[in-house]
């Protein structure tokens, strides 16, 4: 997320991150007229890429859930997610004639309890999980650079959510539930700003400050369409109204503390993105050494550090962020006794409605709260799916 970011953006990046570009695409990836045309989602193979992007990050999802027991090392899990994400989608497109990009297009994050986002830590990191500690789930996958992306919250017991994790956990998927809704061709991003303002004062809980959710385009994860969080006089956005044909990361955050997460620890961050717009001629031969090999592996999505060279990469990466070279995923964190919860999907704006195409089942939950307001309900009942001109059965939603 940037500003949380992508908070993926999913993905986080935090209000007070430095943030100074926008993504834009590599030259390099237009070597013929056809790539010069945006490609959007008219053409049915770029519907079916974002898909099946979709369908390989469910099931690594899936997968890391499926593996997170107490005791269990959370670098494993990361390091299992990103390598199922690799090989299936190593899987496709391998006999075409030009090459295909695919790959991971955000690392896999297991970040527990009052931690907000983007913990991915190093191989030397013993940090396992606890029983009853609430996980947040990160990845994403892109299939010729047409990126899906998902974040799912569990807490790590047997039998159903109760109390105020109940609570954070509700609020951030009711959130989301209204977000897909007001999502749509004609509506502006302030009111999807508003609305999950509201949803999670009403399980009394707060939306997380500094997270936006990103338009997505081929290659690019933060395109500069945004929704954003929380308005504050600190943070604006463009206002922006979605359209038709559009693809986005709708980014859910909330806490049952302020709301407002603070970077700790600069050396807990392991996740970044270059900034293709950046140019400087590193003095330390680390550096060069690191800067290339990124340049080479990681030209356009966020990568870890743990796929770099170890050695090199904690001097290297240091001098190619003082100049601005990459942009870091911050690990942040509310207040200890905070609980955090974060939902992530991709949906897309379909001609005959949203398409969510990134999701998994949550848990029982039995939460505190209950959603009276008449408006929220208004929000929810209304379907996904557009209605059909000239009297056609409409679809439910």
């Amino acid at each position: 997320m940037p500003g949380m970011s992508t908070l993926a953006k999913t993905h986080i990046k935090h209000a007070h991150t430095r943030w100074p570009y926008r993504c834009r695409r590599l030259k390099t990836m237009s070597d013929d007229e056809r790539e010069e045309r945006e490609l959007n989602l008219t053409s049915p193979e770029v519907v079916t890429k974002y898909k099946s992007a979709a369908e390989i990050v469910n099931k690594s999802l899936q997968l890391v859930l499926s593996e997170c027991k107490p005791k269990a090392k959370i670098v494993d899990l990361c390091e299992k997610g990103d390598a199922f994400i690799r090989e299936q989608s190593g899987n496709m497109y391998k006999n075409v004639k030009k090459k295909i990009e695919r790959g991971v297009a955000f690392p896999t994050c297991i970040s527990v309890n009052n931690t907000v986002c983007h913990f991915s830590p190093l191989t030397s990191d013993e940090t396992v999980l606890e029983e009853g500690d609430m996980l947040k789930i990160d990845m994403g996958c892109h299939i010729d650079g047409f990126i899906a992306v998902v974040a799912h919250t569990h807490v790590l017991q047997q039998g159903p959510v109760t109390g105020r994790a109940a609570d954070v956990i509700a609020a951030a998927n009711t959130a989301a539930e209204v977000a897909l809704r007001l999502v749509r061709p004609g509506k502006k991003n302030k009111d999807v700003t508003e609305a999950i303002q509201k949803v999670a004062a009403a399980y009394d809980c707060k939306i997380v400050e500094g997270v936006l959710s990103h338009q997505m385009k081929q290659f690019v994860i933060d395109g500069n369409k945004v929704v954003l969080s929380v308005s504050s006089p600190e943070t604006r956005v463009d206002e922006a109204e979605f359209e038709e044909n559009e693809v986005y990361a709708i980014d859910i955050v909330t806490s049952t503390g302020e709301g407002k997460p603070k970077l700790l620890d600069e050396k807990q961050t392991t996740i970044y993105k270059r900034a293709v717009d950046r140019n400087y001629h590193l003095k330390m031969k680390a550096s060069r050494f690191i800067f290339s090999e990124i340049s080479e592996k990681f030209p356009i999505m966020p990568f870890t550090a743990r796929a770099l060279e170890e050695k090199r990469a904690r001097l290297g990466l240091v001098e190619c962020m003082n100049h601005d070279l990459l942009e870091p995923y911050p690990v942040l964190h509310e207040k200890p006794g905070d609980l955090v919860a974060h939902i992530k999907f991709t949906v897309l704006l379909m001609p005959n409605g949203s398409d969510r195409i990134t999701s998994h089942l949550l848990q029982e939950l039995q939460p505190t709260k209950t959603v009276d307001d008449p408006e929220i309900k208004g929000w929810l009942s209304l379907g996904t799916k557009a209605k059909r001109k000239g009297g056609g059965k409409k679809k439910k939603g």
